[in-house]
């Protein structure tokens, strides 16, 4: 949910008053309320586990194993077939128990007595959401969602190796590193980082019964090299937020919307594509531009050539990594680009290759791939966060977010 720019500095000032404490590398949290998780204990000392009173059963943990089916397991605990098929019939609606994953935990809330019989049936469905099997007066299926901790820490640390080992080191959650690395994709060199760099970071955890899920937001970054600070502001302009360092300017840079000027996409991104001269279905991780043989491919960014050569069924292709989290691929072309060979630096619009039919290919096109953290991406859905520098009319509300966040990045 984007954040209006006012109550993100009202936000940001209180954390001000409260930081302003001795921090050291590592995360630091700020005073927060007690933890909440799936156990409670009621005024009377009576204590709940998933809304139920378990004082009143003995709990058994379990996993559900490999190819176990649900029937296998309540079969156990005194439910009879009869009753298992209806609590199915009468929750069809609010949860599949098709969708039992093995792996998963469960809770049997089992009676005090000599049958031992459950009486609750708790299923982890994931992180957040329980379902709980009732076998008492009512046979039914409820939802049970664990609530969601958010905590904003601050954390900072010297690189020795590498970013990950650095924040693995201090005890930050992986999703930060993904994180840190999206904003300063175009700012950094990841891949060329000094031993003695350092980051400072201000972010917000998520966590479930005390166990880290991820980072939900990052409100403000700082990353040293070379002498030199780059800061990371969060700020919402043209509806879209977007990070942008102490000037105003944005650490993004835009991609071209498409590698050339073409007159159709002949075939788009898809998980199951019929190829069209194999004649069977298979995954096809890109999008086919239909062009006469020769015409000009750009590259969509600027970045580095790793790759100019024929490969089997993509035929000659270019591979350009364009910083440490975006990267694209050209195939199937007929010749490539003047001077265009792996460690060439390239500007974005600069001509890497002509469109072909090289590899296996049924006719002239251009088959552009774009991947994202390596993982393969619907170049039609990349999404493009504004460029421009902060408007002249936004400039006021800037300033105040960059105020803060740069005086809070200062005190630790």
């Amino acid at each position: 949910m984007p954040f209006r720019p006012g109550s993100f500095v009202s936000i940001l000032f209180l954390l001000f008053t409260l930081s302003c404490q001795e921090a050291v590398n590592g995360p630091d949290s700020l005073p927060q309320p007690p933890p909440a998780d799936t156990t409670a204990v009621s005024e009377t000392g009576t204590t709940f586990m998933y809304g139920i009173p378990s004082d009143s059963f003995d709990l058994l943990n379990g996993q559900v194993k490999r190819n176990e089916l649900l029937s296998t397991i309540l079969l156990r605990y005194g439910i009879s077939m009869e009753e298992i098929e209806m609590v199915v019939r009468n929750s069809e609606s609010v949860f599949d128990v098709r969708k039992i994953r093995s792996g998963n935990n469960y809770t049997v809330f089992s009676r005090k007595d000599s049958t031992a019989r459950a009486a609750y049936f708790v299923y982890e469905h994931d992180p957040t959401t329980c379902y709980v099997f009732s076998f008492n007066d009512s046979l039914k299926i409820t939802p049970y969602s664990k609530e969601v901790k958010k905590i904003i820490r601050y954390s900072s640390g010297i690189i020795e190796t590498s970013l990950w080992d650095a924040m693995i080191l201090n005890g930050m959650h992986p999703s930060l590193v993904v994180g840190l690395s999206e904003i300063y994709a175009w700012s950094i060199d990841f891949f060329g980082l000094q031993k003695g760099d350092n980051f400072k970071v201000i972010y917000e955890e998520m966590s479930i019964d005390d166990k880290p899920l991820g980072i939900s937001r990052i409100y403000g970054a700082s990353f040293t090299g070379s002498g030199t600070t780059i800061y990371a502001i969060p700020f919402i302009q043209d509806s879209t937020e977007s990070y942008f360092d102490s000037e105003g300017n944005s650490l993004r840079k835009a991609f071209l919307k498409a590698p050339l000027q073409y007159s159709r996409v002949s075939s788009r991104f898809s998980g199951s594509r019929l190829h069209p001269i194999l004649r069977i279905r298979r995954p096809h991780y890109g999008v086919d531009y239909a062009a006469p043989v020769g015409t000009p491919v750009h590259a969509v960014g600027d970045g580095r050539v790793t790759q100019a050569s024929h490969e089997g069924g993509s035929g000659r292709m270019v591979r350009i990594v364009h910083n440490s989290v975006y990267s694209t691929a050209y195939l199937h072309l007929s010749r490539f680009g003047t001077g265009i060979a792996p460690g060439v630096y390239v500007k974005q619009g600069d001509v890497i290759g002509y469109v072909g039919s090289s590899g296996l290919s049924s006719g002239p096109h251009l088959d552009f791939r774009f991947y994202k953290n390596g993982t393969p991406v619907d170049p039609l859905k990349v999404e493009a966060p504004p460029v421009e520098p902060v408007s002249e009319a936004n400039r006021p509300a800037f300033e105040k977010n960059r105020t803060v966040i740069m005086s809070l990045l200062d005190t630790f």
